[in-house]
């Protein structure tokens, strides 16, 4: 267990994106995890929600560890990681079979190009009145939420500097360009934020 990817973080928010997305996801049927990192989300939340089909997916290197921690689970509706790159093609069989997709603690961590990829992949397959739920934090007027999100935000660009806290009104735009249209934000712990957005086209 001790070689399996933690999260402590996960751990610590599960409880609360789970009592979101399940009300978000209610009608969804397949769902597609951008960055599931450690797994520990996607295996707790494809055992709350068995309607749903969980397909897992992140970068090659983060492979390995998904699979071992996935191994350890017998959930019928949770698939096994896809290499997912949200800058080169995704590897999805057609358009509009995904109607729900999840990410967690990703946005800042990315590029500001690879945010524009994002959404460019949200536009391209996400299906119409598909659901699309962001956690993580972000700035808003261009201002910090929090010191603790301010001190965050340097740690983040020192480790590169291409990451970043994300302005909510650059996602706003980037929503508006591909389709999508915002249903709720909504305050999490630790200064963070669940956003639901749902596609119109």
């Amino acid at each position: 267990m001790n070689q399996l990817p933690f999260s402590q973080s996960c751990e610590n928010n599960k409880g609360p994106i789970l009592e979101v997305i399940k009300r978000a996801f209610a009608q969804s049927t397949h769902l597609l995890e951008i960055g599931t990192g450690s797994a520990q989300h996607a295996t707790y939340f494809a055992r709350h929600l068995p309607h749903l089909i969980w397909q897992t997916s992140d970068q090659a290197a983060y492979l390995e560890g998904i699979e071992m921690r996935l191994a350890q689970t017998n959930l019928p509706n949770l698939k096994d990681p896809l290499v997912l790159d949200v800058s080169k093609v995704w590897p999805l069989a057609n358009s509009n079979s995904i109607d729900a997709i999840f990410t967690a603690n990703t946005l800042h961590i990315m590029s500001k190009e690879m945010v524009e990829a994002f959404f460019c992949g949200i536009g391209k397959y996400l299906a119409p009145k598909g659901q699309l739920c962001i956690y993580g934090p972000f700035n808003y007027g261009g201002e910090y939420s929090s010191e603790s999100n301010a001190r965050f935000d340097i740690w983040l660009k020192d480790r590169d500097h291409r990451s970043a806290i994300r302005n909510i009104e650059w996602i706003h735009e980037l929503a508006n360009m591909h389709g999508l249209k915002f249903c709720a934000d909504h305050p999490m712990p630790a200064n963070n934020r669940l956003l639901h957005l749902t596609k119109i086209v």
